[in-house]
């Protein structure tokens, strides 16, 4: 028998993916159950409730499992409609915050591969999220004109600073693993700025992780990266 209104996120405590939703679950208000999942020993239960692509996250509701973080916020926000609306009525600018939100996922990717390589091939990396990040910073003045409020309320918080936090909240560690500073008030004041903004909401100060930890493993998956490619 399915517990009514139980909600489930299966995750991995520094993947910005699953970060997402926990903010998400946290903003809204709503209780819900966390299990770790080993991506190098995926659950059986994680391989039946996502065969598809086989990844984290996945919420599941009154038994039902839902996939991809960009439909599992959506489907978050149709569902519970306490806290703040994550996505706005007007259609235009739904799709504009749709459309930043998955561009995020590309500038993310392409600080993945400057955390794998090294050489030119990092030089390269490095000014691809450069560029990218600076289209970015281009895209969030259309919802920022005045730039973004130094103190920011909980029920003002939409599905783009979600996702914005979960790729830059822990900028400051991965500036000291990569040894290269993306964000900075200088080059992406409104990265900076909303970052240093949510940082202050308790709900999502509660889910952010040790910044000690986070450099640790993004210290590990470079080395492990760069060993594999020199063999």
């Amino acid at each position: 028998m399915v517990e009514e209104n139980k909600v489930t996120l299966y995750g991995m405590w520094v993947s910005p993916y699953v970060k997402r939703v926990e903010f998400a679950l946290r903003l809204k208000g709503i209780p819900y159950e966390y299990v770790e999942e080993d991506l190098r020993n995926k659950s059986p239960l994680l391989l039946k409730l996502n065969p598809v692509h086989q990844k984290v996250p996945v919420l599941v509701h009154n038994g039902k499992a839902i996939v991809e973080s960009l439909v599992i916020l959506e489907y978050i926000d149709e569902t519970w409609k306490t806290g703040p609306q994550l996505l706005p009525e007007d259609p235009y600018k739904c799709s504009q915050v749709r459309f930043w939100a998955s561009y995020l996922q590309q500038v993310f990717e392409s600080m993945v591969s400057v955390l794998k390589t090294s050489g030119e091939a990092q030089e390269k990396a490095i000014k691809e999220v450069t560029e990218k990040l600076k289209l970015l910073e281009e895209g969030l003045k259309g919802f920022f004109p005045n730039g973004f409020p130094n103190s920011f309320e909980k029920e003002n918080v939409g599905l783009l600073e979600v996702v914005i936090f979960s790729h830059f909240g822990s900028y400051e560690a991965q500036e000291e693993a990569l040894g290269v500073k993306f964000i900075t008030p200088e080059k992406t004041p409104l990265i900076y700025s909303s970052v240093r903004s949510l940082t202050e909401i308790p709900a999502v100060k509660a889910e952010r992780n040790s910044h000690e930890k986070v450099v640790a493993f993004l210290k590990f998956v470079r080395g492990n990266a760069l060993k594999s490619s020199a063999e």
